[in-house]
């Protein structure tokens, strides 16, 4: 499976820091975006944090045959957590900062993903664009309670508070999943700045326009900033195609 693959970020048009973070290690076919938060720069230090345990542990520390893909991502994740937390309680101006993470982990055809936070990570397949991720939101919450409706949490005051986050609780509860590439997929994660702009169907519109993983990225900001702009938006695109002889 050959992996075309771009990410792009973009401060936004109503913020002065851009707190997201994202990182591709192509060697290890590895894809992480962070959204950090806590005011200041101290949002932009836990995402930073974040992005690089994670890297580090899986290009480093990750690829022992004792554990699965998917073991081996939730402990990045849990290791990403742990080095926030030490951060904290080395600077006291760095208390009440966290950080949300999507990450994507692929070994041939077979994926998985983990995220905590309202971070995303979608699959359009033949299509149909398919959440992969569930938002570890309070709103969302409260739709799967049945207390809210999906009309409702798109407006309401607190649908961006989150109930999981990188640094927020001595324990971090990570969601993990495998999946399935098949040739034609087209993966996307992202963080919040995007989704808050763009709804489900406008984001598969833009993807469904076509060109390459850089133009659709670029294309998912400019979209997101003219809507308003209102966050940080952070966007990876992976195309799986066939290996093709001779193709890098």
């Amino acid at each position: 499976m050959q992996l075309r693959v771009s990410g792009l970020t973009d401060v936004g048009l109503a913020r002065k820091h851009n707190e997201d973070c994202f990182e591709i290690v192509s060697s290890q076919q590895l894809f992480v975006v962070a959204d950090g938060m806590g005011g200041h720069t101290a949002g932009e230090v836990a995402s930073k944090i974040a992005v690089k345990a994670i890297r580090d542990f899986i290009v480093q520390d990750g690829s022992s045959e004792e554990l699965s893909r998917a073991e081996r991502l939730r402990e990045a994740v849990k290791v990403a957590h742990a080095e926030v937390l030490s951060a904290i309680r080395a600077d006291a101006r760095l208390q009440g900062m966290g950080t949300t993470v999507v990450t994507l982990l692929i070994e041939g055809q077979k994926g998985s993903v983990a995220h905590v936070g309202d971070s995303r990570a979608y699959r359009l397949r033949d299509g149909r664009l398919e959440l992969l991720t569930q938002d570890h939101t309070w709103v969302h919450e409260q739709v799967q309670a049945g207390y809210l409706s999906h009309e409702q949490a798109k407006h309401h005051p607190l649908k961006n508070v989150v109930t999981r986050a990188l640094g927020s609780e001595k324990e971090v509860l990570v969601d993990v999943q495998d999946l399935l590439l098949e040739p034609g997929d087209i993966v996307l994660i992202c963080s919040d700045g995007l989704t808050t702009m763009l709804e489900d169907h406008e984001i598969q519109q833009v993807v469904e326009e076509g060109g390459s993983p850089e133009d659709v990225c670029r294309r998912l900001v400019q979209e997101a900033n003219t809507r308003g702009g209102l966050d940080n938006v952070t966007v990876i695109l992976l195309e799986a195609d066939e290996e093709t002889e001779g193709a890098s």
